[in-house]
């Protein structure tokens, strides 16, 4: 039997979370950049590509790990050649671009995986899990806080290659908020200190409000500090039954003040050392792909968080809360 062929896109640090994991599920792999594949391929045993037509010609999957300005150019291009993609977040730095790859997508029936890989963490499918059970009754607030150094390449700071600290990093988290909480109809954010000319402070902290369908409000925060900051994502989610809360300065990864569960039923992730996570991501995706298994994460999905990201962007900007309905409005009208 002939093993599938997935051609990477890009060379840089995220790709080598994916390369180790796709030979691990059986995949042949190959790939093209622009800089670095020579090495990456020395590394891991891979083919190089020395073209992007040759590599969307030999490809069975594409996988996009380029930088964040070119995902959904790249992303169309192999959807239009019928070709399924796996595209790291954000899937686009415009909500245009994002609703105009989905749709695209859908007309000629390809699928399209964002790589939100924060669903596949234990302690966020924990809480997920307790909240489609039902355990922490209706959710009232939800916080998410995620942050640490700022990223070492300069292009990170440029909104116009990667969207800025609300493209990169906070997406992660809006992303969350409506995945436990549901669909968003108002979006409120600042950022502190402001962009200027394009370009983020290299210390700098965004805070977004979402009001929920359900009533529920999520509080997102995401900051860049220092060199050698500690990475720290955590997250506070209360409901009327009670709450879950994941912090670096719990013994556990997920706290648990759930009165009405007997011990027995408990949400905590297993004590064992979890899976990767990334390794966790790609195996779904490649039996969404191969078996057309379901997939928690759609295209629908990555367009939402664009779409939240750049309300929260334009909040930014204008001082005022979004109203987010018209944005699903025209999702539904594409999708």
């Amino acid at each position: 039997m002939v093993r599938p062929r997935v051609g990477i896109v890009g060379a840089g640090s995220i790709t080598s979370l994916h390369v180790p994991f796709w030979q691990r599920l059986g995949w042949q792999v190959s790939v093209y950049a622009l800089e670095g594949a020579p090495a990456l391929a020395d590394r891991y045993g891979i083919q190089v590509e020395p073209t992007l037509d040759g590599l969307l010609a030999s490809a069975d999957v594409v996988d996009v790990c380029s930088s964040s300005a070119s995902h959904a150019s790249l992303a169309t291009l192999a959807v239009r050649r019928g070709l399924p993609v796996v595209c790291e977040k954000p899937m686009a730095l415009s909500f245009k671009e994002s609703l105009d790859l989905a749709a695209e997508a859908r007309r000629r029936g390809v699928r399209v995986l964002p790589a939100h890989v924060v669903r596949f963490f234990g302690q966020y499918e924990a809480v997920h899990r307790a909240v489609r059970g039902g355990a922490l009754g209706d959710l009232a607030v939800l916080r998410f806080v995620r942050g640490g150094a700022r990223p070492d390449g300069a292009w990170f700071l440029d909104e116009a290659q990667s969207g800025g600290i609300v493209f990169d990093l906070m997406v992660h988290d809006l992303d969350q908020a409506r995945w436990l909480a549901g669909e968003v109809r108002s979006v409120h954010a600042v950022q502190n200190p402001p962009s200027a000319d394009g370009q983020v402070p290299p210390e700098v902290v965004a805070h977004a409000t979402l009001v929920h369908d359900g009533g529920a409000i999520s509080q997102v925060q995401s900051f860049w500090g220092s060199p050698g900051f500690t990475f720290g994502p955590s997250f506070d989610v209360a409901g009327s039954a009670g709450r879950l809360v994941s912090s670096p300065d719990h013994e556990v990864t997920v706290f648990e003040d759930l009165p009405g569960i007997e011990a027995e039923q408990s949400y905590l992730p297993p004590e064992t050392a979890e899976e990767s996570p990334y390794f966790s991501q790609l195996e779904e995706f490649s039996r969404a792909l191969l078996q057309d298994d379901p997939c928690r994460v759609a295209a629908l999905d990555g367009v939402m968080a664009v779409g939240l990201a750049e309300a929260a962007r334009t909040s930014i900007q204008t001082g005022e809360p979004v109203d987010f309905l018209p944005w699903r409005e025209q999702i539904a009208d594409a999708l």
